[in-house]
């Protein structure tokens, strides 16, 4: 007797056989936000708790305590509210909202005055974070000096950047820009943003100006790294801090913010350089 095989896309026992295609997913181009939930955690360098990181309306960054709590413990000044991945400093109407982390840490000091609740949560960080630095799990951050850093021969630590009019502040130098998008195996993409096959930009010395109405003196030059002469989709792909295989992929997500704040000259007065970055000596071999 000969076995009869089971027709093709059904069990052996007739029953259809159901495939499950995997459904991709992507970020739809009128997102506000593209940073996935999965690139959003962090840790504060301060104590060492887990924070969420997320854009605001201006585009800065700010961390927030990763839990809702009642908005009713929370004073009105300090309550966030989460809308389509962007962080909004008030309340949503409901009885819920987040807040900033800064409010929380015990390594610094509350800008706002804490209810008993919010006091609380806050001894609770200091006990965790004593955890973590007695288990050798967390090694608190050196308070900075203060000072201006020294401009070294590859260039600022955290240079100016000049693009889309407007200028930025870098979290790292250009040449250590990395892209943040998410690769199709779901990791962080390695390749810089830098990239030796699209065009650069220029070290110029530029007049600092005044910034949001402040006053500045207009004499003043500092270095800025200029990309306003490339196109603008270059200076898109830079702002958006992916790299040239990325920045062809409109529905890519990011998995980590982009590294920019909007540079204040008062604020960011450290990272000021008023000379401009020399390149690397050539070392010439013996002929």
């Amino acid at each position: 007797m000969c076995p009869t095989p089971a027709p093709a896309g059904r069990h052996w026992d007739g029953s259809p056989r159901v495939t499950h295609r995997p459904r991709p997913l992507r970020v739809t181009a009128t997102s506000p936000s593209r940073l996935l939930r999965a690139g959003q955690h962090g840790r504060c360098r301060h104590c060492g708790n887990r924070i969420d990181l997320y854009p605001r309306t201006d585009q800065r960054p700010i961390a927030l305590h990763p839990t809702e709590l009642t908005a009713a413990h929370v004073p009105e000044s300090c309550r966030w509210h989460l809308s389509g991945g962007i962080a909004h400093p008030h309340g949503d109407g409901s009885a819920w909202c987040r807040i900033p982390h800064a409010v929380l840490c015990p390594r610094r000091t509350p800008t706002c005055r804490p209810s008993p609740c919010l006091e609380a949560l806050r001894r609770q960080l200091a006990v965790r974070t004593r955890r973590l630095t007695d288990t050798g799990a967390f090694t608190p951050a050196l308070p900075s000096s203060g000072g201006a850093p020294a401009a070294d021969a590859d260039g600022p630590d955290h240079p100016v950047v000049q693009m889309l009019l407007c200028r930025y502040l870098a979290e790292r130098p250009v040449e250590g820009l990395r892209c943040v998008a998410q690769t199709r195996h779901r990791h962080h993409c390695a390749n810089p943003v830098l990239a030796t096959t699209s065009p650069a930009g220029t070290w110029r010395l530029l007049p600092t100006g005044p910034q949001r109405g402040q006053l500045a003196l207009p004499d003043t030059l500092m270095a800025v790294y200029d990309l306003g002469h490339l196109p603008y989709s270059e200076q898109l792909r830079w702002r958006a801090q992916h790299c040239p295989a990325h920045a062809a992929a409109p529905g890519v997500a990011d998995l980590a913010l982009a590294g920019w704040q909007p540079f204040d000259a008062l604020l960011h007065a450290a990272h000021i350089h008023t000379r401009l970055p020399q390149p690397p000596a050539r070392r010439h071999g013996r002929g």
